[in-house]
């Protein structure tokens, strides 16, 4: 009961200061925070991009901190849709700007997740989630002594949510910073394609736009990226982990097939 009230606290105040972060957004033609709210779909995200343009331009400082607490707040609680302000950060700040905050703030954020998870939850993870946490432990021996590797196996090849694995690190006694630098080093490929396409998408305006020398390159290098994961996948999962053919099969927590 005390991690519960002790969570719920931490929550609310969090939720306070995102909701303060928004109504205290400087003036402007649109001002207000009824506008802004985390995207559930592609029109969304358009809405909310065209919506934050103004105050990209006028109040770069501010965005850049309404952003990053915005997708701080995301990944410490878990919450799904991370890939839509991946793909907002490339269509207001650019592909390396975008990609460096993004990066950075999926590694804090997730780092987050498992301090909260390690104070508060990890009863809450060994309770609803047994025989996954008990199938992860068990892998994390068998590797452990390329564990690290493991880690990058397990964000470039998700057998599990990125979100339960954050959860469920604590339990599994995985050292913090092996946990941050996996999570830097391994979702950077898939934080790279998000955001390239949002800096793609961000400068199209119409059809004659996408056949542009600059558009077709970052296409390419978001192909090229695309292919990256399953070469380091097939390169160290033979050599350095220990993974039964039958156990690559990926699968939610709900039973289904993730792929």
């Amino acid at each position: 009961m005390r991690s519960l009230v002790g969570f719920l606290l931490v929550l609310a105040a969090a939720t306070s200061g995102l909701y303060l972060l928004t109504a205290w957004l400087p003036g402007g033609p649109r001002a207000g925070s009824g506008s802004l709210k985390f995207p559930s779909d592609l029109e969304e995200l358009q809405e909310l991009a065209e919506f934050l343009q103004y105050y990209n331009k006028e109040h770069h400082a501010y965005m850049i901190l309404l952003f990053c607490s915005a997708y701080l707040y995301k990944q410490t609680f878990a919450i799904p849709g991370s890939s839509f302000l991946n793909i907002l950060a490339g269509a207001l700040f650019g592909p390396w700007i975008g990609l460096l905050l993004c990066s950075t703030l999926t590694s804090v954020g997730a780092t987050c997740c498992y301090g909260l998870s390690r104070i508060f939850g990890k009863n809450f993870v060994m309770y609803y989630f047994p025989d996954k946490v008990t199938m992860l432990q068990r892998k994390v021996e068998e590797n452990r002594h390329s564990l690290f590797f493991f880690l990058l196996f397990l964000r470039l090849l998700p057998m599990t949510p990125n979100w339960f694995l954050n959860l469920a690190s604590p339990v599994l006694n995985i050292h913090v910073t092996q946990f941050f630098f996996s999570v830097l080093i391994g979702l950077t490929p898939y934080n790279f394609i998000c955001v390239q396409t949002g800096s793609v998408l961000s400068q199209i305006s119409s059809l004659d736009n996408i056949l542009s020398w600059s558009n077709l390159f970052k296409m390419l290098a978001i192909a090229t990226m695309a292919l990256i994961p399953g070469t380091l996948i097939k390169k160290f999962s033979q050599k350095r982990l220990n993974l039964d053919k039958s156990e690559q099969k990926i699968y939610l927590l709900n039973g289904r097939k993730y792929n």
